[in-house]
């Protein structure tokens, strides 16, 4: 089921870089994690609605010279349609070493 959702899966990203993400299908819920250094909670907007989460936000950014540049920085947003709608009222979110983790309980048929 994994590899055919990820084929079907619903993904829109828009920014200077693409957020990348991984997702497991646990039995009560859906993980995300994305790699998110130097970010705080309050540097992010996650929206989720019905099977769509949504997670917006910016790294810093300077204005030096780089001769190689391949960090984060610049304004990101990535979309994910889950395999099935999500509660969202009892979704959990936590920043730990650079790492989001999403718990999203799978809504109640």
């Amino acid at each position: 089921m994994a590899r055919r959702w990820a084929r079907q899966a619903y993904c829109e990203a828009e920014g200077d870089f693409t957020l990348a993400v991984d997702v497991r299908d646990e039995d009560e819920a859906f993980v995300l994690s994305a790699l998110v250094p130097g970010l705080k909670a309050s540097d992010l907007n996650i929206q989720i609605l019905d099977d769509v989460v949504t997670i917006e936000g910016e790294f810093a950014q300077d204005e030096n010279e780089y001769l190689m540049r391949e960090l984060p920085h610049g304004s990101f947003s990535r979309s994910l349609r889950l395999p099935a709608p999500v509660d969202a009222e009892k979704a959990e979110a936590k920043i730990t070493d650079g790492v989001l983790t999403l718990r999203l309980p799978k809504a109640e048929s």
